[in-house]
């Protein structure tokens, strides 16, 4: 058997959590290879909404086990706020029977949300626009050799925690950051006895014995592409490898064990934070798609910048990650518009390219192509054979640009407003 893999092409908030939810009934472990509580994945069925931080998005469906992968920044107090929501709990899924966490997972401490402000502020008007949820930092200490994991709980963990705790105190104070870190370590604290009530374990051996037992498993990713702190839009990214390589490190399968990888991405762009957007709209366009897409972040509350579809940075994701079946979401937000632009090249100092750039800036000026807009409300629509004529024009130009078939279109975010290719 092999791990399929599903990942945002974009630059995140494209709709993963309602795909892996929609999907999950075909696999038996679904899991989440990177990332931490700064991605938020939305779900909504029955209807209700379910925000989800850390708990991959197949917990709401059947018995599958439901893994947080060694790739995974773990916050406890986080992690036990989600898993004790009271929609979650409501929902009557029993989590420490579904879900089992990676003891290589990586702790979020309390002093790495500190540090995460604080070197924010010191940035100034360079700011990132990071979510201040301690993401960074905590991956900084896992590449120095200088993080905790959650295996570390079951050894000798109050020295380790408080050699840790130390060396980041020095660090604030050399940045004159002032800061309470009582306040944090209690709930912190509650978080870790809640996290023993958990089966923590080597994840890539259960991983890779499921594979072995045929069982087919699912690996959800969190962010997107072109925020890949390899290949994104650096240094305007997050701090892990949010592309398919990284299911392989965040999990520990082998590349021959990849098998679809399903690429997400929404009919528009957005981004939230900082960082370069060639396709970002400041008219009525931008307005009107913020608010018919509901474009605030479910983790932040931050409004997200909107923008037309990027089919040159889209090209270059699908090229990155060895996408096998596209997934195009939210559809159903350009239905009123007269016409639809797509970038399919950019002008850079008066020369036009149809590939990524090293660099992405001001410089940059999207060529458009303009396509006719269906103006048919699809929300309710069942079937492919009811596409009005304009749109489905507008997803045979995107497979041929693209070159990979879209296989799926999603027409609202309920898990019954999806249609099957």
């Amino acid at each position: 058997m092999k791990v399929d893999v599903l990942l945002g092409l974009q630059w995140g908030d494209e709709g993963k959590g309602k795909v892996v939810d929609v999907l999950t009934p075909n696999y038996d472990v679904v899991t989440r290879f990177q990332g931490g509580p700064n991605a938020g994945h939305t779900l909504e069925f029955n209807g209700e909404k379910y925000v989800l931080r850390s708990i991959p998005s197949g917990i709401f469906q059947g018995n599958n086990v439901n893994v947080i992968g060694n790739g995974v920044v773990l916050d406890p107090a986080l992690f036990k706020a989600e898993a004790e929501a009271e929609a979650l709990a409501a929902s009557g899924h029993d989590l420490t029977a579904k879900l089992y966490i990676s003891k290589k997972a990586h702790l979020i401490l309390p002093t790495h949300r500190l540090l995460d402000a604080a070197y924010e502020a010191s940035k100034g008007d360079a700011k990132v626009g990071t979510t201040g949820k301690g993401i960074g930092p905590t991956y900084t200490d896992k590449v120095s050799r200088n993080g905790l994991r959650v295996g570390d709980i079951l050894h000798n963990f109050e020295q380790k925690y408080a050699e840790a705790i130390a060396k980041h105190e020095r660090i604030l104070k050399s940045l004159n950051y002032a800061y309470d870190l009582s306040a944090l370590e209690k709930e912190w604290f509650e978080g870790i006895e809640y996290i023993k009530k958990f089966k923590l374990i080597d994840s890539e051996h259960f991983i890779n014995a499921q594979l072995r037992a045929g069982k087919r498993v699912l690996a959800e990713g969190a962010q997107g592409t072109m925020l890949d702190i390899d290949f994104g839009s650096y240094p305007f990214v997050t701090s892990s490898n949010t592309i398919c390589a990284g299911a392989c490190t965040g999990l520990g399968i082998a590349p021959n064990k990849i098998g679809e990888v399903y690429g997400i991405f929404k009919a528009y762009c957005t981004r939230v934070g900082s960082g370069p957007f060639p396709t970002e709209l400041f008219d009525d366009y931008g307005d009107t798609i913020c608010t018919l897409g509901n474009e605030f972040g479910s983790v932040t509350g931050r409004k997200r910048r909107c923008g037309w579809i990027d089919l040159v940075a889209l090209k270059y994701a699908i090229m990155i990650n060895g996408v096998t079946q596209l997934i195009m979401m939210k559809s159903d937000v350009l239905d009123f518009f007269d016409n639809i632009r797509a970038c399919v090249a950019y002008e850079v100092n008066g020369e036009i390219i149809d590939y990524f750039p090293y660099e992405i800036n001001d410089d940059i000026v999207p060529v458009y192509v303009e396509l006719a807009g269906w103006k048919t409300p699809m929300n309710k629509m069942k079937s492919e054979s009811e596409f009005p004529q304009e749109f489905t024009a507008y997803l045979n130009f995107l497979e041929k640009e693209l070159e990979v078939p879209i296989k799926i279109v999603s027409l609202g975010p309920d898990r019954e407003q999806t249609i099957l290719r």
